[in-house]
């Protein structure tokens, strides 16, 4: 437990020295808004060739043979338990945007699927009024922030923003995930989030055209500043051209 503890520690601060540096880079770096949303692009085009390989080679035929023998069905229930898992995140992350009453309705939320809705397969919460969120810390410290940051593309992980990359460090240590043990069926578990999470984008692959970093970047941006905006659509002189 002690060295769990160090652990996180050490990956909490190393995100914030991580966060602190990237940050006065791409603000001196700035020369417009694209400069100022993407400073790193030369980097980031190489993790992003690096990334696509890898999915192209290994991740997207593995989540292709699992769409193929897992009947939809099965796939929705898959995917409403790790939603579930997820939701306490959501809860928390309400309270610290100053929605607790938000909050509130998540994490009743979370105890409906976890117990009548048997660990989250069926979603009995959101027949009864009590729909899902979509919160994360990335989102809490992009409004604490007043932005989200310069854009990222973190190696395996995929596109990300400054912001959302330090929260993902506490979204992973929120996860009642962690909990499951031993490591190795808590690992088992977690790929299969990351096939699940996978196969969902498979359908979504065909409306990518044009240069593939610029589109799943651009895609990526515009997903994220709706979330933090809880769904306010802004107007965004970076996405333009897109």
């Amino acid at each position: 437990m002690k060295s769990v503890t160090s652990g996180i520690a050490r990956i909490v601060v190393l995100s914030a020295f991580v966060l602190a540096a990237l940050l006065p880079a791409a603000a001196l770096g700035a020369q417009d808004p694209q400069d100022a949303q993407d400073p790193f692009e030369p980097v980031n085009r190489r993790i992003f060739t690096f990334n696509d390989a890898l999915d192209r080679w290994f991740l997207r035929p593995i989540a292709r043979g699992y769409d193929a023998v897992t009947p939809d069905p099965v796939q929705r229930r898959i995917g409403n338990v790790f939603e579930n898992l997820r939701t306490p995140a959501v809860a928390v992350n309400q309270v610290l945007q100053g929605k607790p009453r938000t909050g509130l309705g998540d994490f009743t939320r979370f105890l409906v699927n976890s117990t009548v809705g048997i660990g989250g397969l069926f979603d009995v919460a959101a027949a009864n009024g009590l729909p899902s969120h979509e919160e994360d810390f990335g989102q809490t410290f992009a409004r604490w922030a007043g932005g989200q940051g310069p854009f990222l593309t973190i190696p395996v992980r995929g596109p990300a923003t400054t912001s959302s990359a330090v929260g993902m460090v506490f979204d992973l240590f929120t996860n009642p995930m962690l909990l499951i043990s031993p490591n190795r069926d808590r690992a088992l578990i977690g790929a299969l989030d990351v096939v699940d999470s996978r196969a969902q984008l498979l359908s979504s692959e065909k409306l990518i055209s044009g240069d593939r970093y610029l589109f799943i970047r651009d895609a990526y941006l515009q997903r994220r500043a709706y979330l933090i905006d809880d769904g306010k659509v802004q107007e965004d002189p970076f996405l333009d051209d897109f």
